[in-house]
């Protein structure tokens, strides 16, 4: 897959899911992983649009009047809760090339009258910031979409971006050993944070030649074969956005009755009537279909044990 073509489905994806709204989908998987009814009624309705994988809030411990940058905003669920966090004298930057997704990020700060956020378009490998402005960068189920030759300067950024002792706290996919070819190729597992995903310890090592240190990456040893096996049941009017798509019977994204054991519970925490949060987007039609998610891509797929190959992991490090 051509680093250009990478760009551009990613861009396609998230445009479509920008312009959705289901509050109640939206509600029932953050919750699921992990942020609260209150602070999900402290913010914008419009800015959880159901597109996490994790809380890294939960990781980051942000301060009063600190700086953070977050890295793959979206219509800003965490920049606005971290704005919360930092308070009026804090500031938080949320970056994300996506223009329908800054169009409503931004809509989303006018509404509640936001002082202390600012969204800036811009790809996460190349941000027009200056250096050392950052206590924290956090990040969502962001990295694992950037092509693999540019993931280093994802994190050769952020170390630039953070002052001297400055952390990043992160939600993301990791592969545990190399893919099969039949899955890095695909650019339906690609968007859905798959098949873009980094070994564990090729991220470990962008994290150290970045100068990081205290690096802490953590499987939450979640069932990611709902990859597969949900996608017989997706309702055909669902929303498609993001990393969640619904589903007609499943109550867990990882097993029936499946419950979240903690607050922070990773990418396939329990999800009222939801698919794995970091799946693909699981919006193929009832019959047959067009799109990528299609019988087809059941068929070929439905024999892989995601979890042989892959992982929800926390990552916390700290620059030196």
């Amino acid at each position: 897959m051509a680093d250009a073509d990478i760009y551009q489905q990613v861009q396609e994806r998230y445009s479509s899911a920008a312009k959705t709204n289901d509050e109640d989908y939206g509600r029932d998987v953050a919750t699921a992983f992990g942020y609260s009814r209150e602070e999900l009624a402290s913010i914008p309705e419009d800015a959880n649009l159901g597109l996490s994988c994790g809380n890294p809030l939960a990781l980051a411990q942000l301060r009063e009047g600190e700086v953070i940058i977050d890295l793959g905003s979206g219509a800003g669920i965490d920049a606005f809760l971290s704005a919360k966090n930092v308070g009026p004298n804090g500031h938080v930057y949320g970056i994300d090339m996506n223009k329908d997704m800054l169009a409503r990020a931004k809509q989303n700060a006018q509404k509640t009258s936001t002082k202390n956020v600012s969204f800036i378009e811009s790809q996460i490998t190349s941000i027009p910031l200056q250096a050392s402005i950052a206590d924290c960068i956090i990040s969502n189920c962001v990295i694992n979409l950037v092509p693999d030759a540019d993931k280093p300067l994802v994190f050769q950024e952020m170390a630039r971006l953070l002052k001297p002792g400055g952390r990043v706290a992160i939600s993301d996919i990791l592969t545990k050993k190399d893919l099969p070819r039949g899955l890095k190729e695909s650019m339906a597992l690609y968007v859905g944070c798959v098949a873009g995903a980094s070994r564990v310890s090729e991220y470990e090592r962008f994290l150290k030649e970045a100068g990081f240190a205290d690096v802490l990456i953590v499987d939450a040893k979640n069932d990611l074969n709902i990859y597969t096996s949900a996608l017989g049941e997706v309702e055909g009017e669902s929303n498609g956005a993001g990393c969640c798509a619904q589903v007609k019977k499943a109550t867990s994204c990882c097993a029936p009755d499946q419950k979240a054991e903690s607050s922070d519970a990773g990418c396939c925490a329990s999800v009222k009537k939801q698919a794995s949060c970091c799946g693909p987007d699981q919006t193929a039609p009832k019959e047959g279909g067009s799109g990528i998610f299609s019988e087809s891509f059941k068929n070929e797929f439905k024999d892989i044990d995601f979890n042989e190959w892959a992982g929800s992991f926390k990552i916390y490090a700290v620059k030196k």
